[in-house]
C-alpha cells in the first residue's frame, strides 16, 4: 500500500468502527439523556421541544451559531411536513447533522491525493496539552504502516519535554527524528528536517511547532518564519497545516481554533480526545464555523487510535441505539 492509498476512501474495519462507537460513547450517553427527557411526554415536535433542542444542542458543545442553524432547518422541514412525531426527531436531527458535515467539508479529505509533492509537508499546531505529540507519533505511524518513508521535525524546542517524547515516538515507531538542543531555532530544525527529507527520498515531513498562544502577533510571526525558511528546501511547503484540538475542551477548542486561524492558513483539523469526553458535538460545531475539514479524530491512547474522520461514520456512531 501507498502513500496516496491511506489518504483515499475505503471501508472501516471492524475494528475501527468498534474503537469510534467506544470513544462515542460518552459523548452519545450524554447527548441522547438529554433528548430523552426533551421528549418525555411529548407526541409532536413543537415550539416547546425546538427551544428544549436547541438547550441540548448548545450544552452538548455545539456551538450557538451552528445549534441555531439546525434548528432552524429543523423548524422548516416541521413546517413543511405539518405533522412530525418525537419519535422522529431523531432521524431529523441526524440527516440535518449529516448534511451540515458534508456542505462543510466540501473538500473531501478521503478523497485526497498528494500528487507532485514529495516529501510532502505537514506542518502541525496547537496548544500545549492538546495530544499534539501523540497525534504526530500516530500519524508517522499510520503513514509507514502504509508504506511511506517517513521524518519528524521536532520543532518545538521550547520545552525539552516535547523534544524527548518525539523522540520517543520515533524509536517506538521507527521513524526517523531531526531535532537540536533545546532553545534552538525552530525554523533552523524545520530546514533540517526537509533537506533531510529530500536527500533520503521521504514521502512526508511532519514538523512540530511549539504549543504556544503568547499572542497572536508572535505566533503568526514564529510560523511564518518557520514556512519561509521551508520553502527554500521546498517551494510550496507546507502543503498541510494540522492543526490538533482536544474535543474535551469543548468551547476552548472552537477559541483555540479562532486564533490560529487568524494566525496562520489552517486546512486541516485534528480533534483528539474523543474517548475521554461528553463534548464530541464540538466536531459538529468546529465544522461549520471554520469551514475547515476535520481530517483526523484521536479515540484512544494507543499507537493504532487515530482515525481518518468519517463524516457518515461519525453521524451513525453518535445516533447508534
Amino acid at each position: 500500500m501507498g502513500l496516496f492509498d491511506f489518504f483515499k476512501k475505503k471501508e472501516s474495519t471492524p475494528q475501527e468502527q468498534e474503537a469510534l462507537d467506544t470513544g462515542l460513547e460518552k459523548t452519545k450517553d450524554n447527548f441522547f439523556s438529554k433528548i430523552t427527557k426533551v421528549i418525555a411526554g411529548k407526541s409532536t415536535v413543537d415550539d416547546d421541544v425546538l427551544d428544549e433542542l436547541e438547550e441540548v444542542l448548545v450544552t452538548s458543545d455545539v456551538g450557538v451559531q451552528t445549534t441555531l442553524k439546525i434548528i432552524e432547518r429543523i423548524q422548516a422541514r416541521v413546517a413543511r411536513d405539518k405533522y412530525v412525531g418525537t419519535s422522529e426527531l431523531n432521524g431529523l436531527l441526524k440527516d440535518e447533522i449529516q448534511k451540515l458535515l458534508a456542505e462543510n467539508n466540501s473538500n473531501d479529505f478521503s478523497n485526497f491525493e498528494y500528487g507532485s509533492h514529495k516529501p510532502y509537508v505537514i506542518m502541525v499546531v496547537g496548544v500545549n496539552g492538546v495530544g499534539k505529540t501523540t497525534t504526530i507519533g500516530k500519524l508517522a505511524h499510520k503513514l509507514k504502516q502504509a508504506g511511506s518513508k517517513v521524518v519528524i521535525g521536532a520543532a518545538d524546542t521550547f520545552r525539552a519535554a516535547a523534544v524527548a517524547q518525539i523522540q520517543l515516538w520515533g524509536e517506538r515507531i521507527g521513524v526517523k527524528v531531526v531535532a537540536q538542543d533545546m532553545g534552538s531555532d525552530p525554523a533552523s530544525v524545520a530546514y533540517d528536517t526537509l533537506r533531510s527529507a529530500v536527500a533520503n527520498g521521504d514521502d512526508v515531513a511532519i514538523i512540530d511547532t511549539a504549543g504556544r498562544l503568547h499572542n497572536k502577533v508572535g505566533l503568526m510571526n514564529e510560523l511564518t518564519k518557520i514556512k519561509n525558511v521551508m520553502q527554500k528546501v521546498v517551494p510550496g511547503a507546507p502543503h498541510e497545516i494540522l492543526l490538533v484540538l482536544d474535543a474535551s475542551t469543548g468551547q476552548n477548542a472552537i477559541e483555540q481554533c479562532k486564533q490560529f486561524t487568524e494566525a496562520t492558513a489552517v486546512n486541516a483539523l485534528a480533534l483528539t480526545k474523543l474517548d475521554g469526553t461528553a463534548k464530541g458535538g464540538v466536531v459538529i460545531g468546529i465544522s461549520d464555523q471554520f469551514k475547515i475539514p476535520v481530517k483526523y479524530i484521536g479515540v484512544g491512547e494507543g499507537k493504532d487510535d487515530l482515525q481518518l474522520f468519517d463524516r457518515q461514520a461519525f453521524v451513525d456512531s453518535l445516533f447508534k441505539a
